[in-house]
């Protein structure tokens, strides 16, 4: 469902550490766990505009009501540049009005933009409403399982 809302992305900068640390501790809240201190130091990182990871507020008629954040590696198998959207976060009191198709649409041409060739994300095993925008939008379960190792 859409509302005519207009969605913009604001980049973030060093100013903005600290909302954007309440959105991402609401965005871990909502997911069952704590933002981590290595997360929170993350948030610092990306706020001082490391090039290995992109971020920006999403706004609804000029509200903050989400942010997203882009990363990017390097993928032989997608033939070079490829991108991990990181977070995707909108408050609830806007979901459901087709803002998060129009963030994807955003972050997607941005990407491609940078010579990403691959997008990839996560979504958790409960959040049906999530994935099924990410279906809606090209992305599908692989046939290969992501697996993790902290090293620091």
């Amino acid at each position: 469902m859409t509302t005519g809302t207009t969605l913009t992305l604001q980049p973030v900068t060093q100013d903005d550490v600290e909302p954007l640390l309440a959105m991402a501790r609401a965005f871990h809240a909502e997911d069952g766990h704590a933002l981590s201190d290595a997360g929170a130091r993350a948030v610092h990182v990306v706020c001082a505009g490391d090039p290995m990871a992109l971020a920006w507020f999403l706004c609804a008629d000029g509200a903050r009501v989400g942010y997203a954040v882009l990363t990017f590696g390097f993928s032989i198998e997608h033939g070079g540049r490829d991108g991990f959207i990181d977070d995707l976060y909108l408050v609830p009191a806007v979901r459901g009005r087709g803002l998060g198709a129009a963030a994807m649409a955003m972050l997607e041409r941005i990407a491609a933009e940078r010579g990403v060739r691959a997008l990839h994300l996560e979504v958790a095993r409960d959040n049906a409403r999530a994935e099924a925008l990410y279906r809606s939008r090209g992305y599908g379960i692989t046939e290969r399982k992501l697996m993790s190792k902290r090293l620091s």
